[in-house]
């Protein structure tokens, strides 16, 4: 594990490297953007499913936009031997049951470590997204829909909206500047397509700008879904630049 100072320097972190920095609350491995320029980089945060790690999206972060730095961050909990994740969940008869205490601390360590991002990395803060894969698509739904303020858009990856978080949503008005991007699979079985629709439709609710797919797929993140991510948040750094 590499520690690191606080500063901005146009240092170029490899994803191979993990990252612990006393000033950042979470483990976390860096792709630095292909640029020279150390400051205002526009920023990708990705978040792993429970019981995985943020190795697994490697792939997925070296397929992203050359303009991003791209910050795959860890779990805080730990289940096991690499397997980590934002809170624990039973899946029952009726659905998943969670954790909500463990959610709620995982949704404030994530805000913490977004405004510590420009003084760690050069980050524009003006430019963060943040997305993720099943556990890590419900946090990066928290987030964005809490703190608008702090991250221009998220992507719910195979993921679903916690009903928990409804009373610290933020206002219509506030998240009328909102994106977001939604893939799930119509085969899923672990969460199913329904809760993916009813985010659909609370985030239409909210006025949120949407872009929502559904696949014929499982629980997974395949290379459509993967691509789809990918060219959507492409267009949302050409437009943020423009």
């Amino acid at each position: 594990m590499h520690s690191l100072n606080m500063n901005k320097t146009a240092m170029k972190h490899s994803l191979q490297t993990v990252i612990t920095q006393s000033a950042l609350p979470l483990v976390h491995r860096v792709r630095s953007a292909h640029s020279d320029s150390a400051e205002n980089v526009p920023c990708l945060i990705l978040l792993h499913g429970v019981g995985a790690n943020e190795a697994n999206l490697i792939d997925f972060a070296e397929r992203q936009d050359p303009r991003l730095t791209v910050i795959l961050v860890r779990g805080p909990i730990a289940f096991g031997p690499h397997q980590y994740g934002w809170f624990n969940v039973n899946f029952t008869g009726s659905g998943p049951v969670i954790d909500a205490l463990q959610a709620e601390q995982s949704r404030q360590a994530l805000i913490g470590f977004i405004e510590r991002l420009p003084a760690a990395y050069g980050i524009d803060p003006a430019r963060i997204w943040i997305a993720g894969f099943s556990q890590g698509g419900i946090l990066s739904a928290s987030v964005g829909l809490t703190r608008p303020d702090k991250v221009s858009g998220f992507g719910i990856l195979s993921g679903r909206i916690l009903p928990e978080i409804a009373p610290l949503t933020a206002n219509v008005t506030d998240l009328r500047n909102a994106h977001a991007f939604v893939s799930h699979g119509i085969q899923d079985a672990k969460l199913s397509i329904d809760l993916a629709r009813s985010a659909q439709r609370l985030l239409m609710e909210k006025s949120v700008q949407l872009t929502y797919r559904e696949y014929d797929a499982g629980h997974e993140l395949n290379d459509a879904m993967q691509r789809d991510f990918a060219q959507w948040l492409t267009r949302q750094i050409d437009v943020a630049h423009s």
